[in-house]
């Protein structure tokens, strides 16, 4: 797991790889979204990751995705409109942190599931 680029506006674009993308939870438009390749996970922990993930944006804000990079290491992003005065990204990159520390168990497993059934 790697630290969290947390960007504002169109930035976000080089970091979003379609086929990457773990999961998505989005504030503004109330939608969260799950990685094709990972609907084969136990209901468990795509409700776990559900949870947390929109949890995270109810008090952050913005839009929150998690994707594995090139070298298939689970980032967690975060951004908002630029427009959005609400957002806070310093809070934003504390629960970050926050997510890290408490998901932990939960982040590695799905690094694992990433690396050995999906990017096998």
């Amino acid at each position: 797991m790697t630290e969290v680029p947390v960007h504002r506006g169109s930035r976000r674009k080089k970091y979003m790889n379609e086929d990457r993308i773990l999961c998505v939870s989005n504030a503004y438009e109330k939608k969260y979204y799950l990685g094709e390749a990972f609907r084969g996970l136990p209901q468990a922990v795509k409700d776990e990751l559900q949870v947390a993930c929109t949890i995270f944006t109810e008090h952050v804000g913005g839009v929150l995705w998690l994707s594995f990079d090139d070298d298939e290491n689970l980032y967690l992003h975060t951004m908002a409109d630029d427009a959005d005065i609400t957002y806070d990204e310093i809070g934003a990159g504390l629960m970050i942190k926050q997510f890290q520390k408490e998901k932990r168990e939960l982040l590695e497993s799905l690094e694992r599931y990433w690396n050995e059934w999906v990017n096998a």
